[in-house]
């Protein structure tokens, strides 16, 4: 099936927290993105959307540097990612991954490692102590601050990644799939507590698989389709913006303005 025609790359302003340029990025020798333009505006939040497979994962992974690009460029509030230090003013939260990776380890505990960018020489004042309690008690959990990770629900699991990334008081949050196995209470509360962070101007990008609680806090959404942009623009186009089925996106959907696209290659089973 032809892919669609990319849209126009997004101006990118001084005030971008992200800006992504012709990005590329090669999985063993599969390549995952091929080209692709994301900008972040200071204050917005963006969800990123696609099947499994389009990229979505390693778009996100290269903002942060864990994807080394083989072309185009990343900056972070204006510096380039190979000279930002700054990553107290980032808060990212992975996908599908454990609090404490394997090791005994309370929630605060947990929650405290989120604070050490902005701790000097790696220890705790009162001020950081007390921003660690704050993100606790945001995602509702300050009742069980003392207990161990392992004894977690999955949906509590993720409050915590979510409280850690929150400890730094970061003015850019990254989050990739939040609400993956999460019960219906817990993603309330990770709606609440997320809304409260871009009342306060706290800048989002989210990889979501389906827009569910967070749609009301959405600006502007961004469909991967095998590593490149089929669209990039408000949350008006229905369901094809959903992320379940993006090979129902028309070329109307994605650039209603473009020429018919040409049918091409695709490569299968790239990893997202």
């Amino acid at each position: 099936m032809p892919l669609p025609a990319a849209p126009e790359a997004r101006t990118v302003h001084n005030d971008s927290v992200i800006s992504l340029r012709a990005a590329t990025a090669v999985l063993g020798s599969r390549p995952v993105l091929r080209g692709i333009d994301l900008a972040v505006e200071r204050g917005e939040v963006v969800a990123l959307l696609g099947a499994n497979g389009s990229g979505k994962s390693t778009a996100v992974r290269s903002v942060i540097g864990q994807v080394p690009l083989t072309g185009g460029s990343v900056e972070l509030f204006g510096t380039p990612l190979k000279r930002f230090r700054q990553w107290a003013r980032v808060g990212y939260v992975p996908q599908r991954t454990t609090a404490a990776g394997g090791v005994p380890a309370t929630i605060r505990e947990v929650v405290s490692s989120g604070r050490l960018s902005r701790a000097r020489f790696g220890l705790l004042s009162k001020a950081d102590k007390a921003a660690v309690e704050r993100a606790i008690d945001l995602v509702g959990l300050a009742d069980r601050a003392k207990d161990s990770v392992s004894a977690l629900s999955g949906g509590q699991h993720q409050r915590v990644l979510i409280a850690r990334a929150l400890a730094s008081e970061p003015e850019l949050l990254i989050m990739d799939e939040p609400m993956a196995g999460v019960d219906l209470a817990s993603q309330e509360i990770l709606a609440a507590t997320l809304r409260e962070q871009v009342a306060a101007g706290v800048s989002v990008l989210l990889v979501l698989h389906e827009l569910g609680p967070l749609e009301p806090l959405i600006d502007r959404t961004v469909v991967l389709r095998d590593g490149l942009v089929a669209y990039d623009g408000p949350v008006t186009a229905g369901d094809a913006l959903t992320g379940h089925e993006p090979h129902h996106l028309t070329q109307e959907d994605c650039h209603p303005h473009a020429a018919p696209a040409p049918a091409s290659p695709v490569p299968t089973g790239l990893l997202s």
